[in-house]
Parts: C-alpha cells; sequence; structure tokens
C-alpha cells in the first residue's frame, strides 16, 4: 500500500513537473499573441487596457514588412533545396563508404548546427570578405544552408541505418540498374525523411537571425525586421504582428515534420 502511495506521489509530482516546463515555454508565446491586440502601443500592461485589432491592418499595410516577408520565403526556399541535395549526397557517402577519416568528415558536415550562431556568423563574413564576394540574397542563402544541410544529414542517416540493405541487393538480383533501383526503391523509403528534413530546415532558415545579421548586408528578413522595430516603442504592437506571422509560418513546416516522423526516430538530432 505504501508503494502504491508513493509511485501516486511521484505520478503527481512528475505531472506538475511537465505542466510547469510546459507553461514556462509557451506563456511568453501566448502574451506576444495577446498584444497584438492591445490598444496600448507603448507598454506592455497587464492586463491590457483594450483590445483591438487595428494593429493588424497596420502591419499588413507596411511595403517593408511584406518586403522582409518575401525575401525570407525566398532564402528558405533556396537553402531548403540546397540542402536536400546536398545532405541527401553527403548521407548516403557516410552511409555507403567507409575511408580514413570517415569521422572527421562527419564532425565537420555537423559543426555548422553544433557551434553557436554568432561563431558561424563570423566564420561565413570573414569567408565571403576573403572571397571578396558582396553580401546579397545569395550569401544569405549560403549562410542558412550550411545549417540546413546538417537538419538534411541527420534525417537521411537515420533512414538509412533503419533500411534493409537486402532491399538494395535484391533489387540488383532483379535487373534492375542503380537509377531504377534509386528511383524505385530508396526513394520511396526516403521519402518521408527527406519531406521532414525540408520542412525543418525550410522552419529553421526562415527565422534564423543570428547568422542573418552577419551575412545580409543592408537586407531586411523578417526576423532582422523584427529585432530592429523592438527599439521603436510606438511599433511594439506591429512587432507582435510579425512575430506572430512567423510563428504560424513555421509551426506548419515543424509540425507536418513531427507527423511524419512521428514513428521513426528519424528527426534525431535535428534541434538547432
Amino acid at each position: 500500500m505504501r508503494s502504491d502511495t508513493g509511485r501516486a506521489k511521484a505520478g503527481w509530482g512528475l505531472t506538475a513537473a511537465a505542466w510547469f516546463g510546459v507553461l514556462f515555454l509557451n506563456v511568453p508565446i501566448l502574451f506576444i499573441i495577446l498584444y497584438c491586440f492591445t490598444t496600448d502601443d507603448r507598454s506592455y500592461s497587464f492586463p491590457p487596457p483594450g483590445l483591438t485589432t487595428r494593429w493588424f491592418g497596420v502591419a499588413l499595410a507596411r511595403d517593408d514588412l511584406w518586403a522582409a516577408l518575401g525575401l525570407s520565403l525566398r532564402v528558405a526556399f533556396i537553402s531548403m533545396l540546397i540542402a536536400l541535395v546536398l545532405g541527401t549526397l553527403a548521407a548516403a557517402a557516410m552511409f555507403r563508404f567507409r575511408f580514413f577519416g570517415k569521422e572527421t568528415v562527419t564532425l565537420l558536415i555537423l559543426l555548422p548546427i553544433a557551434l553557436p550562431g554568432i561563431v558561424t556568423g563570423m566564420s561565413l563574413r570573414a569567408a565571403f570578405d576573403l572571397a571578396n564576394l558582396p553580401f546579397s540574397f545569395w550569401t544569405l542563402v549560403l549562410g542558412h544552408a550550411t545549417f540546413c544541410i546538417v537538419v538534411v544529414y541527420n534525417n537521411v542517416i537515420a533512414r538509412l541505418r533503419r533500411s534493409s540493405p537486402a532491399l538494395v541487393e535484391a533489387s540488383m538480383d532483379l535487373g534492375a540498374n542503380s537509377f531504377q533501383t534509386f528511383r524505385h526503391v530508396i526513394l520511396p523509403n526516403l521519402a518521408t525523411a527527406l519531406l521532414a528534413g525540408g520542412m525543418l530546415a525550410f522552419a529553421l532558415s526562415f527565422d534564423e537571425i543570428i547568422v542573418t545579421t552577419f551575412t545580409a548586408g543592408n537586407q531586411n528578413t523578417l526576423p532582422i525586421f523584427i529585432l530592429k522595430e523592438l527599439s521603436r516603442p510606438h511599433n511594439r504592437p506591429v512587432t507582435n504582428v510579425a512575430a506572430v506571422m512567423v510563428m504560424v509560418i513555421t509551426f506548419g513546416p515543424i509540425l507536418l515534420a513531427y507527423y511524419l516522423t512521428r514513428d521513426t526516430q528519424d528527426t534525431a538530432g535535428s534541434g538547432k
């Protein structure tokens, strides 16, 4: 009886701790959403003195916000495509072949996402300066692709490790060539891992701020737009609306990636 009572108390304690963690992480997000509707444009008083939807109209009427949103979407999409190609090729090579220094190469592939973002940003800026590359749309894409590749790599290598080599051997035995084996056997097995990795890469690129700061030059992505607007007290509700836009756009790909890989453990190590 005492043992059952002790387990019940431990269960309640773990449940309370879990809920505390959930609230600690998500209540600040709820406040951001709440203050999109406040009538006070300068302070974060609670409760808000009144509620209004006019800030959504003000935000959506700003051309600079739409330009920043469009730039973020384009950079995230192209970075995702580059990451899908290079991340998949890297995963296939690391899974297929054994060679001297393989562990070192694996570490180098994972390094951009393991290092603090400011270190990655500084190193990319130095590399672009040495190469005499002016800051442009493509420096943003290259900067984001460095860590997006890791996300795709993690998903693909996890799926490859869980797939049976006998499938490829059986395909070859039945007369399929390398391209047919890849198209009809390997690619279908990698499909959800690729889609999940691509969605996560898109979400990470879209809301990236640290690497973007070092590689954007005078360009404004949506996160940089939000950062700049925070210094203007009268624009706080507009900043909150922009932040909600970031949350809405990134939530969809992350949720889709979760549902695609929830039973496969393919997203291990994909967080940044």
